[in-house]
């Protein structure tokens, strides 16, 4: 098996897992280098940007370093037949291996949509209480602050952003570097998490964090944001609303990519999103991204179904990129 085919059916494996199994339900890895990166930054912060950029790039750093040995390992694993006979099969089942396992720890998409559907379940049934339970497993916004509307408005902005952010960009970014690219975006966004805001402790020392996150979803978000405009008519939306949302509000964003998505999802949807959005780090006066009424709880299971759609793209697009890369790589003689 070619290095390129290996590398497309262990990102079609991965995301198959995800769909099946979800996240892990015990020693997730992304929530072990969460734990990491806490004990980090309670040894090296301080208050300058120059020791959040090494805290980056140590911890980034790391986890690209553990892909390119896991990667190089099953490659040479593969390659080697009984006695150590070269194998022809190229990259083989190896590499098929720690690339869907890598795609499966990192990806989102499955516990992305079954938090949205058990939020749109809570609201149906008046349990606002519930609902402000759910609503920190997809934001970080104050949910004690927050109606039904709210509720429902902020948790479709989240999906649109996440269904990019827990998706798109891994599968992206494996179809690019393979499982040190998907293990890499999963730690910088996990930075951007856990560090990136804008409030007094985080305002330099999480400058790297929240830069990086900004650069490495650039692509992703624009691939994002154009497979929404294709899957709109999925759930009767309009492409060309969708593209006139993109082109007219996504820029007035204060997130160079949360506006691709969140201004695709209002016009696929037909609803209006952003205005006043309350964090527990402080108020926002976001943009008014796509046209017409506020998001209700049916928009919320709208919201989820066009994920689903744009994750299923997203997958047949990367799977499809690495093999073609593969191939491209074979004619001129380089290792596919």
């Amino acid at each position: 098996m070619r290095y390129g085919t290996a590398r497309a059916a262990g990102l079609l494996i991965g995301f198959v897992a995800d769909r099946i199994l979800g996240d892990p339900r015990q020693g997730h890895p992304v929530a072990l280098f969460g734990t990491v990166a806490g004990a980090a930054e309670s040894r090296w912060y301080r208050d300058d940007r120059a020791r959040g950029v090494v805290c980056e790039a140590v911890l980034v750093g790391g986890v690209v370093g553990l892909g390119v040995l896991a990667e190089r390992t099953a490659r040479v694993g593969s390659r080697r037949g009984p006695r150590g006979h070269r194998n022809r099969s190229g990259a083989g089942l190896g590499t098929v291996v720690v690339t869907g396992a890598a795609t499966w720890v990192a990806l989102g998409g499955t516990t992305l949509a079954r938090t949205g559907l058990q939020m749109a379940n809570l609201l149906e049934a008046a349990d606002v209480a519930g609902a402000r339970e759910v609503l920190p497993s997809l934001c970080g916004r104050d949910p004690e602050l927050l109606d039904a509307d709210g509720l429902a408005r902020a948790a479709v902005e989240s999906i649109a952003e996440n269904t990019s952010d827990a998706t798109v960009a891994p599968l992206v970014w494996g179809a690019i570097a393979g499982v040190p690219g998907v293990l890499g975006y999963r730690a910088i966004n996990t930075l951007d998490a856990m560090i990136g805001y804008r409030n007094e402790r985080y305002r330099h020392f999480g400058w790297a964090a929240a830069r990086t996150d900004d650069l490495a979803n650039l692509l992703p978000a624009r691939v994002s944001g154009a497979l929404t405009v294709a899957v709109a008519p999925v759930l009767g939306g309009r492409p060309a609303a969708a593209w006139r949302a993109w082109r007219r509000d996504a820029r007035s964003h204060p997130s160079p990519n949360a506006g691709v998505a969140e201004a695709t999802m209002a016009g696929a949807l037909g609803v209006t999103l952003g205005g006043r959005t309350q964090y527990r780090h402080g108020i926002e006066l976001r943009p008014v991204l796509g046209d017409g009424r506020v998001p209700a709880v049916s928009d919320l299971r709208r919201a989820v179904r066009l994920s689903t759609a744009v994750q299923v793209g997203a997958v047949l697009l990367a799977a499809g990129t690495a093999y073609a890369r593969g191939r491209w790589n074979r004619r001129r003689g380089g290792d596919s």
